[in-house]
């Protein structure tokens, strides 16, 4: 195999469409760095570890030398990305954008090379772009071709509005790459249409066009939705070392090697070769154990790894967790979650809620291995929680919607 083509499948692991193969080819080819880009709009403040699977495709790139542009949507902030979304999201003001971007330029380092990473904001060319050219940059595509993005079809569709700044978004997004000279730009499958406006974008204003690359959605610790903090079905990549640790160790055996995929930095053949040993009989928890260890100590350092691993192994592993237990998906009983002693009803552990509240009261019940002593506790919906009465009942329960 070439070193061309070495570089090509490592770039190309873990993503889910390039367009276009051959452009990009002939891109590596020329053997100057690429410009590659990938806007964050810092409307939370801080990054869980959806964000870091195209965090980590950037890393791929600048392992081979190539030029990261981070870009920070200040502008498009206020704006509000509408991709995926079946109603009008709330734009934010310049405070609350502007707040949340400070911690996102010392969360992406723990990943990027910050000597090979140039980190922007698009307020510095929109501000400069004002009203007139903002009308200008809209001649540059119809309602029509708006209209062809799923969800704008969808709710066009089901008379539900769009507002007129959301159809700004996309060319904004795309004159990202315009003024910033992309040769690639990165984004999730929910990006798509995003991205290829940039494409065609650049070609109106006379330079190359990028390549475009996706990558998966990272499904949240439920295995059905997309990562996301408003779900609960999160990990933060700022969350205490324990957190990370026992959240990671809750996934599903099948899920698992979706992380592992996503998120690992260990060579496809180490990861094939544990698939192999689980295969075998391994207790795929051994490798589970690994993964939370790599995750723990890449967000914190591996003596936090090492100390997440002691304690989760005092509470849970030391005769207290079973290898084996029930598992159940549980749906929500409310847009809140599902109330614990309903948990315990539907998971088996109780026969009825009124048992469950006094198993509470008793002290008997834990979640996590932590003594439960709230009635109206609410698991909301994301949620993956080991739940125990007495010594030896145990089931683990996922919340969904």
């Amino acid at each position: 195999m070439s070193d061309l083509e070495t570089s090509l499948r490592h770039l190309k692991r873990g993503s889910d469409e390039l367009l276009v193969e051959a452009e990009l080819v002939e891109k590596l080819k020329t053997g100057r760095p690429l410009r590659v880009k990938a806007g964050f709009d810092p409307t939370a403040p801080d990054l869980h570890l959806g964000h870091t699977v195209l965090i980590n495709k950037l890393r791929h790139f600048q392992e081979l030398g190539h030029h990261v542009l981070f870009l920070i949507g200040d502008f498009t902030g206020m704006i509000g990305d509408p991709s995926g979304k079946n109603a009008t999201r709330p734009p934010l003001s310049r405070e609350q954008v502007l707040e949340n971007a400070q911690t996102y330029r010392e969360q992406v380092f723990k990943i990027l090379d910050p000597e090979k990473t140039e980190v922007c904001f698009n307020s510095s060319w929109f501000e400069k772009l004002g009203a007139a050219g903002m009308i200008q940059l809209a001649a540059h595509h119809t309602v029509a071709r708006m209209l062809e993005r799923d969800d704008f079809a969808r709710r066009h569709a089901n008379n539900q509005p769009i507002a007129i700044h959301e159809f700004l978004y996309p060319l904004c997004q795309g004159y990202d790459s315009v003024a910033l000279r992309a040769d690639v730009e990165l984004g999730g499958t929910d990006q798509k249409f995003n991205l290829l406006v940039g494409r065609e974008l650049q070609k109106d204003y006379g330079l190359p066009p990028q390549c475009v690359m996706t990558v998966p959605l990272l499904e949240g610790l439920d295995g059905v939705n997309k990562m996301s903090k408003s779900l609960g079905n999160y990990i933060g990549i700022y969350e205490p070392p324990q957190e990370i640790f026992g959240k990671l160790m809750s996934l599903s055996d099948t899920l698992m090697w979706r992380y592992y995929d996503l998120l690992s930095f260990r060579g496809e053949a180490e990861i094939a070769g544990f698939r192999r040993e689980v295969e075998a009989g391994r207790n795929p928890r051994d490798v589970k154990v690994l993964l939370a260890q790599e995750i723990v100590a890449r967000f914190h350092d591996q003596a936090a790894a090492e100390k997440a691993l002691a304690e989760f192994e005092a509470r849970f592993r030391q005769g207290i967790l079973p290898d084996e237990m029930p598992e159940f998906r549980l749906k929500a009983d409310s847009a809140a979650g599902l109330v614990i002693t309903q948990a315990l009803k539907l998971g088996g552990l109780t026969p009825s809620t009124s048992d469950a509240m006094r198993m509470i009261a008793q002290g008997g019940v834990k979640a996590d291995g932590e003594k439960v002593c709230d009635k109206a506790l609410v698991l909301p919906v994301g949620a993956v929680v080991v739940l125990q009465i007495g010594k030896r009942r145990f089931a683990r329960v996922t919340v969904v919607a």
